[in-house]
């Protein structure tokens, strides 16, 4: 039995520095409703505040200079 070989990507800082990965989302059925201080969506508010920053971050390294791309 042969494997395919795993892909390499062509460029090293690529995955030295990945791009962020937004949280998961909770179902909408997933808050059980009884007021908890954090709710599981402000739990997810709080990654996605965290995800976006994290992404904006990442973008600003990651930019390719005028001209150049």
């Amino acid at each position: 039995m042969t494997t395919a070989p795993i892909p390499v990507s062509a460029d090293p800082a690529a995955s030295a520095d990945p791009m962020p990965q937004p949280p998961e989302q909770p179902d909408l059925d997933a808050c059980c409703g009884n007021g908890c201080d954090p709710c599981i969506f402000d739990s997810y508010d709080l990654a996605m505040d965290e995800y976006r920053q994290a992404l904006r971050a990442w973008k600003a390294r990651n930019e390719t200079p005028a001209g150049q791309g």
